[in-house]
């Protein structure tokens, strides 16, 4: 492999492989050439050391850790057998604490899979949540997101109140095939004081997280400039999830149920439970 000129998330992601049971796996003999170790022998005593922390923290180092052989290309044009091990993301994650943190691409790599298995194990945590405390995770961090892109809508010259309703209004538009809120609103039957997001199901409000959070980027990272020019990114964003969501099959936001129970008050009810 040619020398990494510019080290990023893609130095890790290009050499990610995903296993039968859509797990993502490294192999030991790429991670060694990425982390700048010319000999496997030393890259070895690191892996080593790896496997230890795994063992120590209660983990299979089976699990994480498997032994391979592959065939590998020599310059003659000839194939010979070399020993490998299949790397799991949390693997990966103890090579590279237990790698040389003198190297720009192991402080790189330390960030990246301590983000990527914290990633996993989120994604682990809300599998297993019911319907309402997923609904309550997404509406919470829909909430700090909505934060996020009001501030980078600001920035782009979205300063009143009307302003940023309108602004809102053209993500909803983009989103729920042409509805703005108070069409959603009207959709959903709810009472002139419900807020539509707070009668959504997890479904619904994963795609509004994904609307606000994509808008919230764009804007920033393009520098918009404008409250006519934010508007617009807002709405092609708002209509690219649709499309995303057409494409795979699902059903459009403006289809999905109305859930029975508001946030507030599966919030109560989580309330009354710590109580």
């Amino acid at each position: 492999m040619a020398d990494i000129e510019k080290y990023s998330e893609h130095t890790f992601e290009q050499y990610k492989h995903v296993n039968e049971y859509g797990e993502d796996f490294w192999f030991a003999r790429d991670l060694q050439v990425v982390l700048q170790y010319k000999e496997w022998r030393n890259f070895i005593k690191v892996i080593e050391k790896a496997k230890s922390a795994c063992k120590t923290s209660g983990n299979s180092v089976s699990d994480h850790f498997v032994d391979v052989n592959k065939m590998v290309h020599l310059g003659s044009g000839s194939q010979r057998e070399v020993e490998d091990i299949m790397l799991s993301r949390y693997a990966c994650y103890l090579i590279v604490q237990n790698g040389d943190p003198k190297k720009e691409v192991v402080a790189l790599g330390q960030t990246y899979f301590a983000v990527q298995t914290r990633k996993q194990e989120l994604q682990e945590e809300f599998e297993s949540l019911d319907e309402d405390k997923k609904r309550l995770a997404i509406r919470n961090e829909l909430k700090e997101h909505n934060k996020s892109l009001q501030e980078a809508a600001m920035l782009a010259g979205v300063e009143t109140n009307l302003d940023y309703a309108t602004f809102q209004n053209h993500g909803y538009r983009g989103l729920y095939g042409g509805l703005d809120a108070k069409a959603i609103h009207a959709r959903k039957g709810l009472k002139k004081s419900h807020k539509i997001l707070d009668y959504m199901g997890s479904t619904e409000l994963a795609a509004n997280l994904f609307r606000a959070t994509q808008t919230d980027e764009k804007l920033r990272r393009d520098n918009v400039q404008g409250k006519q020019e934010a508007n617009k990114v807002h709405y092609e964003v708002g209509s690219k999830v649709r499309k995303t969501i057409e494409e795979l099959g699902g059903t459009m936001p403006e289809d999905l149920p109305t859930p029975e129970k508001s946030i507030k008050h599966i919030e109560k009810q989580e309330r009354k439970k710590i109580e």
